[in-house]
Order: structure tokens, then sequence, then C-alpha cells
């Protein structure tokens, strides 16, 4: 996983082509008026689900991860926190594959939290639980990037 700020962008030039693809996109579209819904960049290959919901209690949320597809939060309107572990420290449950859903059980070995223009990359060894409240649920609304890791 990489925690970092869109301000910071100079010191990511050794992402992958497909993660400074997101963020071009992000610089070149007004994604906070976006409406929430699954918006394609590139076929399958690259997309953006926009969300926007309430954080809470992590106890009410649940880990997942992801084989298929790199995973890039970048939070719009925040603070968000994430808790995250590598998936090997974790209980495995059945893979969806036509969800790209990993389900997990566990605890979390660390946590960011995500505040305008941060963004969180999870690949597919990081397990994260989402929309957790940082100190009082808010109402939140961030961009998650789909990049589709290579055969």
């Amino acid at each position: 996983m990489i925690f970092g700020n869109l301000r910071d962008l100079k010191d990511f030039s050794f992402l992958e082509k497909g993660i400074l693809e997101c963020f071009e996109y992000a610089k070149t579209h007004d994604l906070i008026n976006y409406e929430k819904g699954s918006h394609p960049i590139d076929k399958d290959r690259l997309f953006v689900n926009i969300v926007e919901y309430e954080t809470t209690a992590a106890e009410n949320r649940f880990w997942e991860a992801h084989r298929q597809y790199l995973d890039l939060h970048l939070m719009l309107r925040g603070p968000e926190q994430i808790d995250v572990n590598f998936i090997d420290n974790m209980t495995q449950k059945e893979f969806v594959e036509k969800d790209d859903f990993l389900p997990l059980e566990g605890e979390p070995n660390s946590h960011v939290i995500l505040e305008k223009d941060d963004f969180l990359i999870c690949y597919p060894k990081d397990g994260h639980r989402t929309a957790v409240a940082v100190d009082q649920p808010v109402t939140i609304k961030k961009a998650i990037f789909k990049i589709l890791i290579p055969a």
C-alpha cells in the first residue's frame, strides 16, 4: 500500500503507468461534481467509482482485498479512516471472482486517515476496511480508481 497526497505527486513518478493515468485523470476532471456510480475511463482496464457515504464505527464495516484490480482511493471530501493489514496476517474467506472481492477477517495493524486530496493505493496483498469514522460519523465523497492488473 502507498499513502500520499496529490500535492506531492512528483515524488511518485515510479508508480505503474495505470496509476499515473488515474492521477492525470483526477487533475483534468472535476471529480467532486461527478455523480455517484461507475465511470469508464478505458473500458475494463481503468475506471473510477464515485462513492458517497457516512462513516461509522469499525465494527460495522468489513475487510476486503482484490486480485484483479488495484484500488486507488482518492479523497474528495473527508475525513475517513481506512484500516489496513496484509492479507497473509488475516483469515481469507472464499474469493468472489465476478466481484473481484476477497473477504477477510482480522484486526488492523495500522490505519490511514484520508482527507481532501489524500490517496491510498491498495495492492492485492493489502487488506483494507473503509468507511471508518475518524472522530464522529460524517458523509464523505471519494473516487476509487480501479486499475486492471495485467495477467
